[in-house]
C-alpha cells in the first residue's frame, strides 16, 4: 500500500474528483484545491509530500505559483506540473523552477501513477542521503557478535513494533545514531522520513522555528518535526534543549499537534520521536536542568548503547564492517590487519568508542603504507592519537604584547575543550563559565570553526 499525502490542484472539478479517487485507491492521503488561493492555504495547513499542479488556473497561473514557493527556500516536496496547453518554453521554465516532471493532459493514469511513484521513491532517497552525509558511520544493522549486541538488537526490534517515544543513553561515539535508524528501519514507519537533529546545533528562537517551523503571511517554513510526519524524529543531545523549547515540545508530543511560531491553526502531526543523549538525563532533572515531565514522556522505553570497552570481543568484526566500507565506498586501498593488529585493538580501552575505531581504520588506509597493518603501525597510529589528545601547554609566551599573548592562550584553552566536550557549545559554555552567546562571539573573534566539528 502507498502512503504519503498528495495535494492536487487544477480549476477543473472532474479532473480534481477523478485524481482523488485514482489516487486514493492507490493508498494515498489526498486533498484538492480549485486554484492558488486554494492551494496556498492547503499547504500552509498540512505539508503535502507531493503537489500535482496545473498550469492554467483562474487567478495565478501554476508556473508563478510555482515560482513563488522556491523563492522561499528549496522546494520541500517534488511538484508535478499538468497542462492541456504546455510548450516545450513552459516545460523548461517548470523544470528550471524544480518541478519534477512535466505531464500533458489529456492524462494518461498509468503513466501519472508511475511518475507519482517515482517522484515520491526520488524525492525521499535525495532526503535520505542528505542524512547519510551527516552520518558519521555507515547505516544498516549494528555491528556485533557479542551477547550484549545481540541482545541490544532484539530489543529494538521489539521496540520498533511500537510507536512509543524512547530514549537511547550511551557515551559519545557509541553509536546512538546507527541504533536510532535501526529502530526506524525495524518499525512500520520504515517507508516514511528519518529526520535526525543535533539539538546542541539549535540556539533561541533558531530552535523553536527550526523544530516547529514559522509563517508569516503565505509563507511557510516546514519545522523538522514537521517534515518528520508520518515517520521518525531523532533530537541527538537532547540535554541540551532550552527550557522553553523543551516546554513546548512536550506539548506537541502530548497533543500531536502545535502552532507554528506567527501561524494561529494547530498542525497535526504523527511522529515517532527517538531522544538520544549522554548524560544522566535523571540527574539532570534532579539538578532542575531539564524537565521531569518531559524526562518521564521521553523515557518510556530507555535504551543503553554500550561503550565499546565493554564487548571489545566485537572489534574484529567492526575492522572487518569499516575495511568493506571504505574500500567499496570511498574507494580506499584495501589493506588486511594482522591477527596482532587485531588483538591489540581488541585490549585497547577505546575512549572514543566505535567513532574512534572507525576514524582509526579509515586513516590507516588513507595515510598507511602497503601490504598487512601489523602491531607495530597500531603502535604509532595510537601513539599518535594519545599525543595529539595531550593537553597543549598553557604557559604564556612572554616574548609576545600582552594582547597577542592572551589571544594565543584563549585559543588553545577553546581548541582544547571543544575537543575535550566533542565540539559541544553547550558543555564548553558550562565549563568555561561564558554565556553561550558571549561563547559564540569568542570564538569567532578567535578563528576558531565551530561548524566543522563532529
Amino acid at each position: 500500500m502507498a502512503h504519503g499525502y498528495i495535494l492536487v490542484v487544477d480549476d477543473e472539478p472532474d479532473i480534481r474528483s477523478l485524481l482523488q479517487d485514482i489516487l486514493r485507491d492507490e493508498g494515498y492521503e489526498v486533498d484538492t484545491a480549485e486554484n492558488a488561493a486554494a492551494a496556498r492555504k492547503a499547504r500552509r495547513a498540512h505539508r503535502p509530500d507531493l503537489v500535482l499542479l496545473d498550469i492554467w488556473m483562474p487567478d495565478t497561473d501554476g508556473i508563478s505559483l510555482l515560482k513563488e514557493w522556491t523563492e522561499e527556500g528549496p522546494l520541500t516536496s517534488p511538484v508535478i506540473m499538468m497542462s492541456g496547453h504546455g510548450t516545450v518554453e513552459t516545460a523548461v521554465e517548470a523544470t528550471r523552477l524544480g518541478a519534477y516532471d512535466f505531464i500533458e493532459k489529456p492524462l494518461s493514469l498509468a503513466k501519472l501513477l508511475v511518475t507519482v511513484e517515482r517522484a515520491l521513491e526520488a524525492y525521499n532517497l535525495h532526503r535520505e542521503n542528505i542524512g547519510l552525509k551527516r552520518l558519521a558511520q555507515p547505516v544498516g544493522e549494528p555491528v556485533g557478535r557479542s551477547a550484549a549486541m545481540q541482545q541490544l538488537r532484539e530489543q529494538v526490534r521489539r521496540v520498533a513494533q511500537h510507536s512509543t517515544t524512547v530514549l537511547i543513553s550511551g557515551e559519545p561515539g557509541a553509536g546512538k545514531g546507527v541504533m536510532a535508524r535501526y529502530l526506524h528501519a525495524c518499525s512500520p514507519r520504515r517507508d516514511g522520513p528519518f529526520i535526525a537533529v543535533g539539538v546542541a546545533s539549535l540556539l533561541g528562537d533558531n530552535a523553536t522555528i527550526e523544530l516547529f517551523g514559522s509563517e508569516e503571511g503565505d509563507r511557510v517554513h516546514y519545522g523538522l518535526l514537521e517534515q518528520a510526519n508520518g515517520g521518525t524524529l531523532f533530537l541527538d543531545d537532547i540535554a541540551d534543549m532550552d527550557s522553553a523549547t523543551q516546554a513546548r515540545l512536550l506539548g506537541a508530543l502530548e497533543t500531536r499537534s502545535y502552532h507554528r511560531v506567527g501561524g494561529t491553526d494547530p498542525v497535526k502531526v504523527d511522529v515517532r520521536v527517538i531522544a538520544a543523549t549522554h548524560y544522566d538525563l535523571g540527574q539532570r532533572v534532579r539538578d532542575g536542568q531539564f524537565r521531569n515531565d518531559l524526562y518521564y514522556h521521553l523515557n518510556v522505553v530507555p535504551l543503553s548503547v554500550p561503550p565499546l570497552r565493554t564487548h571489545s570481543e566485537d572489534v574484529t568484526d567492526l575492522i572487518a564492517f569499516y575495511i568493506d566500507h571504505f574500500v567499496s565506498q570511498e574507494k580506499l586501498p584495501y589493506r588486511a590487519f594482522t591477527v596482532a593488529a587485531q588483538n591489540r585493538l581488541r585490549n585497547y580501552g577505546w575512549p572514543g568508542n566505535v567513532r574512534e575505531l572507525r576514524n582509526l581504520v579509515q586513516r590507516l588506509l588513507i595515510v598507511g603504507g602497503s601490504g598487512d597493518i601489523d602491531a607495530a603501525e597500531i603502535e604509532a597510529a595510537l601513539g599518535a592519537l594519545s599525543a595529539a589528545l595531550a593537553p597543549a601547554a598553557m604557559t604564556p609566551d612572554t616574548d609576545l604584547p600582552l594582547r597577542e599573548a592572551r589571544e594565543n592562550f584563549e585559543r588553545r584553552y577553546f581548541t582544547e575543550l571543544l575537543a575535550r566536550h566533542d565540539g559541544n557549545i553547550n558543555q564548553v559554555a558550562q565549563h568555561s563559565g561564558i554565556e553561550r552567546t558571549h561563547l559564540y562571539r569568542k570564538l569567532k573573534s578567535l578563528g576558531i570553526d565551530t561548524k566543522n566539528r563532529s
